[in-house]
């Protein structure tokens, strides 16, 4: 079976200086849950826009669902789910009528409207509120309803850009709970983005890692943690001191320190056992600790790994992700308007 999605050299820069995304590749096995994480202003929206024809790339190939995207921007449109993460429910419409709204535009047969419609809202039970206005609808309930219209005729690829940000953790529960559904009866391929590593970690089956426009490291969730090499015991002194690194690399144990902001990151397959030794050899070098602190491989460990910095450290939208969002929001209402 072909792949649902392949891309080979994608690239994005704006204005003819602004590299978003620089010679990006990877290919997506239909049926699969597959995330794309990284920092702000990495590249993720930019190439979800790309995917999705929102916007032209510079450089590049890919092919979606069988589709040239950037040769066929129309037919792909047609053939994708989309979820945004700005909410496009038509504030100002009930719920069925944004249904009914893009199942017209989306060429759902006449026939079948009515019984799709009922499905879904009965599916992501939004079913007694079909009738009331979308602006009525909680934060959860427009998630949903959103999800709906973007699955309403039945697409085999649906693409979810950070679709969970802002809702709390019993929504973004609920939301994944109906993409798992969908995916378990319909075999439908899930490329998504999100601001939380455990959704990526618990729904996604592959994982890109992208910073500064590049895909740093694939692979499942296990191999990219498994990669790290052990467990990570941070180290920290009161003052800075250069000679620690190597006091801490004497250790026997220890795989390897890294230095960051003044910390080390020391590596070792048990970590927990490693820390009395540490502690231990920090106190004969003379070196007071403000102290000491132990995490298990975890996606967190890994994306600092990988990039050199907290996945959260951030959590405003870069000037890049804001216009492509703004266009893509856009560019919707407007199709939806015609």
């Amino acid at each position: 079976m072909p792949d649902a999605i392949s891309a080979q050299g994608i690239s994005k820069t704006y204005n003819g200086k602004v590299r978003a995304v620089e010679n990006v590749s990877f290919n997506v096995e239909a049926g699969v849950a597959y995330g794309f994480l990284g920092p702000n202003g990495a590249g993720k929206t930019t190439t979800v826009a790309m995917l999705t024809a929102q916007i032209a790339p510079t450089a590049g190939h890919a092919v979606v669902d069988g589709i040239d995207v950037f040769a066929n921007p129309q037919d792909i449109k047609r053939r994708i789910g989309l979820v945004f993460q700005e909410s496009t429910a038509d504030s100002d419409l009930t719920g069925r009528e944004n249904l009914e709204l893009a199942a017209a535009l989306f060429g759902v047969p006449r026939k079948e409207v009515t019984s799709r419609i009922d499905s879904l809202l009965d599916r992501m039970q939004i079913g007694d509120a079909a009738e009331r206005l979308a602006k009525t609808y909680s934060g959860g309930m427009r998630r949903r309803l959103e999800l709906a219209v973007g699955i309403i005729h039945s697409p085999r690829v649906l693409f979810l850009d950070e679709p969970t940000l802002g809702l709390d953790p019993q929504g973004r529960a609920g939301f994944w709970r109906y993409v798992e559904e969908l995916r378990k009866d319909h075999g439908m391929t899930v490329f998504l983005t999100t601001h939380y590593l455990e959704e990526a970690d618990g729904i996604c089956e592959r994982l890109a890692i992208i910073d500064h426009g590049h895909i740093v490291a694939t692979g499942t969730p296990s191999e990219l943690k498994d990669r790290l090499g052990g467990d990570v015991v941070t180290v920290r002194p009161i003052k800075p001191d250069p000679t620690l690194e190597g006091v801490l690399k004497g250790v026997p144990g220890v795989t390897s320190v890294a230095v960051q902001d003044g910390s080390f990151r020391v590596k070792a397959p048990h970590g927990e056992e490693l820390i009395p030794a540490l502690v231990a050899a920090c106190e004969r070098a003379g070196v007071g600790l403000a102290g000491v602190s132990l995490k298990r491989p975890s996606l967190d460990e890994v994306f600092l790994e990988f990039t050199g910095r907290e996945y959260r450290e951030d959590d405003s939208v870069s000037a890049t992700d804001r216009a492509v969002r703004v266009g893509q929001v856009q560019q919707a209402f407007g199709r939806a308007r015609r």
